[in-house]
């Protein structure tokens, strides 16, 4: 995947656990700085993520994904660890 591809599956992905308006997210700042997001949505948001793309997010990069360009870089790393 591209890392545009990567950051559209994530803003989608998104999308569907936290109820956000469409609008443009900044990349680097994080999710709870642009809208309302809890813990529940936030641990929700990472195992959407898993689901979706097939891999595994060790819980030590959960912080990394508080953003749109940091779960596109955890994502793009699992991805990258999956592939034989």
């Amino acid at each position: 995947m591209t890392p545009e591809d990567l950051s559209a599956s994530v803003h989608e992905t998104l999308r569907r656990v936290v109820p956000i308006a469409p609008a443009e997210l900044q990349p680097e700042v994080p999710f709870r700085d642009q809208f309302e997001m809890d813990s529940l949505d936030y641990l929700n948001f990472v195992l959407a993520l898993e689901k979706e793309h097939g891999v595994r997010i060790p819980e030590v990069r959960y912080p990394r994904c508080a953003s749109l360009a940091g779960a596109a870089a955890v994502l793009q790393e699992a991805l990258a660890a999956a592939t034989p």
